[in-house]
């Protein structure tokens, strides 16, 4: 770079003095003036009045910008602003790395769940014609939790059981149930998957109970298939097993019978054991109380908060009936292949020793950094396509946005503004329309 450290020069007005580099020199009229100094100080020459004179110094630092005038050049040596900027950066690589470190050290998504869904897509195709059925949908559940899934119809409940329970397969995103990948299994893995790792309970009570087959023979046949030996001991242990599930879910005296001969509750149950028959991690029931009355769909339900409470199970139900919703700890909302708000609830006793449940309902917000507006807020306050965001303190306040009015397909032309009387004077600095034959 230059010598000098500082350029000085008079010159005449409509010319630009060079900065110093190496020497002085001139530049066009309305040109930037520009200084560089060796240590990073200089004094850039200055213009014609109106032009901006800049300072660059040699070691990443500025120097003093001149004064623009007519025909003289100076300036005041300074730190510059791109002091700081150098200074910086330093800071910005070390702040990049502590944060790198920091993601690095953040435990993996899922880490401690037992089920776990990490941007799930399901996409299905017919006849040409794509069906986003899950959309990115994120869901953790834990280790001995009884929860249920509820939405409307077509929000992707079914298929989300589907693919936790190993009989669909996602088209993207990340699925793992009690360690198991749902995504790269082969069909040994899965086959071996659905036999020990999950149990499942239908809606129809038709397809989870063999037809010739007596409840504990039902129960003991998962167990014959897992490969629990052929023997007498073997056989007596299958037989004691589905005892004791049918003991226990109320269905006891239901051993013998075929399901013919029993009610739609005793079937229920009974495929409730068959779903436990081989003591899985996790049991999925996809609306098991949509075919029956109010006080057997409670009964069928006992029935799943008894496995979830004395063997452990973790208990996934997927259901409309809002008795059923109510009475879990956590309750998950599913709309439009996302999962858009969950309901917790816990107890609470007042100073009188009294418990009431208290439920509280929370927007989850996925790992995208989106949520999603309940459909009655969005409409009270006329939200359609975006609001206005502001970080508080302790929240983040949602506001609509005041946007200007905007045509929309079909609506007509926008409202034109009322026509200005013609007494009214016309200002100045409004152009004027021209005649027309000019």
């Amino acid at each position: 770079m230059g010598g000098a450290d500082t350029a000085s020069g008079s010159e005449p007005a409509g010319t630009a003095g060079a900065g110093a580099v190496g020497g002085t020199g001139q530049a066009a009229a309305g040109a930037e003036a520009v200084g560089v100094g060796s240590a990073g100080t200089g004094a850039g020459s200055a213009g014609p009045e109106g032009a901006a004179p800049r300072a660059v110094g040699g070691a990443g630092q500025a120097a003093g910008a001149g004064r623009p005038g007519p025909g003289r050049a100076g300036g005041a040596p300074g730190a510059g602003g791109a002091r700081a900027g150098a200074a910086a950066s330093p800071r910005s690589l070390a702040e990049l790395e502590r944060r790198a470190a920091e993601e690095r050290d953040r435990p993996a998504y899922g880490k401690d769940a037992l089920i776990s869904c990490d941007r799930l897509v399901r996409i299905f195709t017919a006849d040409g014609v794509e069906v986003q059925a899950l959309q990115g949908l994120d869901l953790l559940v834990a280790k001995g939790e009884l929860m249920a899934l509820v939405g409307a119809s077509g929000s992707g409940k079914s298929t989300l059981l589907n693919i936790l329970a190993g009989l669909d397969v996602p088209t993207a995103g990340a699925a793992s149930v009690a360690g198991y990948d749902l995504l790269s299994m082969d069909a040994a893995s899965r086959l071996r998957y659905r036999r020990h790792v999950v149990g499942f309970v239908w809606q129809q009570t038709s397809r989870n109970l063999l037809p010739y087959l007596t409840a504990a023979q039902n129960v003991m046949l998962p167990m014959q298939l897992a490969g629990r030996g052929g023997g007498p001991r073997a056989r007596r242990a299958r037989a004691a097993r589905a005892a004791e599930l049918l003991d226990m879910l109320g269905v006891g005296h239901c051993r013998d019978r075929r399901p013919v001969q029993m009610s739609g509750g005793e079937q229920q149950r009974a495929a409730i054991g068959v779903a436990l028959a081989n003591n899985p991690s996790v049991v999925l029931a996809d609306e098991p109380t949509g075919e029956l009355d109010s006080t057997t769909a409670e009964q069928v339900f006992t029935s799943f908060r008894t496995a979830n409470e004395e063997l452990g199970t973790t208990v996934v139900v997927v259901t409309h009936d809002h008795a059923v919703a109510d009475a879990v700890r956590r309750t998950v909302a599913i709309r439009d292949g996302r999962t858009a708000s969950e309901v917790v609830r816990h107890t609470e006793v007042d100073e009188h020793g009294q418990e009431s449940s208290v439920a509280r309902e929370y927007a989850t917000v996925d790992r995208a950094g989106r949520l999603q507006l309940p459909r009655d807020y969005t409409t009270a306050l006329d939200i359609r396509s975006r609001v206005l965001l502001e970080l508080e303190p302790d929240h983040i306040e949602v506001r609509p946005a005041k946007d200007r009015p905007q045509r929309e397909p079909g609506s007509g032309p926008l409202s034109q503004p009322e026509p200005r009387p013609e007494s009214e004077p016309r200002s100045e600095s409004e152009p004027r329309s021209r005649p027309d034959h000019e």
